[in-house]
């Protein structure tokens, strides 16, 4: 193992001193080749990418085939894409009408705009933030001009029931300033839904350096239950429920056979995707895993 104190993983880690240990080195398979490694914090179990090139980050997303960007569905990853998004998103639907105590919502890196449509036209006041210009200007036309928007948390004055991100959290450079403004913008009693990946999976631990849910440098953080707890935990903030996003083993399973270079890796991918959800029913271990978040009493 290797000492590094390069930041913190609550900040840039340029910018403050960090103890951490090295874990992992890692591609970025899906754009560039560029070399990555992972460190764990000490404290909280949060691992983190290095080196993160917050100044040059955004062409590490400039891909046609960056799927959450578009609404493509000509690949195969991009089908599997839209069909498994079509069902998380009654799932989303089901989850939310459970536990909002009202109707106001802000989903913090909205994408596309699927999402907050189908909570739209369930009765849902929708506001959504989105930095990426064509993914914002897709979700304008889906939900109205007003209701996305590039501005930053802090500009924004409303307090809101439910504020979402779905797989989000893993791309946000300054970690710790977003979590206080999410605090922040919630009402009373609001809850705050973060869906994160589960390095800790069996598909997680399967394919090792080409999980590609590691996705390198667009993911500068990587999340277990147990660091998730103790993270949120620093902010006054409780986990209150767990749950899992099942389809998510299938298309990370598939992406890394990709980046394997298993061009006909579909079949093992399936394998691979059931296995992980077979093990998880003991272990509580998903591919990907959707938190329930209240501020503590």
């Amino acid at each position: 193992m290797e000492n590094v104190s390069r930041g913190t993983y609550l900040e840039n880690p340029s910018k403050e001193g960090f103890s951490g240990i090295k874990k992992l080195e890692l591609k970025d398979y899906f754009l560039t080749g560029e070399d990555f490694e992972l460190y764990e914090d000490s404290e909280t179990g949060v691992l983190y990418t290095l080196p993160q090139p917050i100044e040059t980050l955004g062409k590490y997303y400039e891909s046609k085939n960056y799927i959450s960007h578009t609404d493509g569905k000509k690949s195969i990853f991009e089908r599997f894409y839209q069909i498994a998004k079509a069902i998380n998103l009654n799932e989303k639907l089901k989850l939310i009408d459970k536990i909002s105590s009202g109707k106001k919502i802000l989903d913090y890196g909205c994408g596309v705009g699927d999402y907050l449509e189908m909570m739209q036209k369930n009765g849902y006041k929708v506001l959504g933030m989105e930095p990426n210009d064509s993914a914002r200007r897709i979700a304008q036309t889906k939900i109205g001009i007003n209701n996305v928007v590039s501005t930053q948390i802090e500009q924004i004055n409303d307090k809101f029931d439910v504020i979402t991100l779905w797989h989000v959290l893993e791309h946000i450079p300054n970690l710790n300033e977003v979590i206080t403004h999410l605090k922040n913008h919630l009402n009373e009693n609001g809850t705050l839904i973060i869906a994160v990946p589960n390095h800790e999976s069996y598909d997680a631990n399967y394919y090792g350096k080409y999980w590609a849910a590691y996705d390198v440098p667009r993911h500068l953080w990587h999340f277990s239950e147990k660091s998730m707890r103790k993270l949120f935990d620093k902010f006054g903030m409780k986990i209150e429920n767990v749950n899992p996003m099942k389809l998510d083993s299938f298309y990370v399973s598939l992406l890394s056979e990709k980046y394997k270079g298993n061009k006909l890796g579909f079949l093992n991918a399936i394998r691979i995707g059931l296995k992980s959800n077979k093990q998880a029913k003991k272990t509580g271990e998903y591919s990907s895993l959707i938190y329930t978040i209240k501020i503590k009493s």
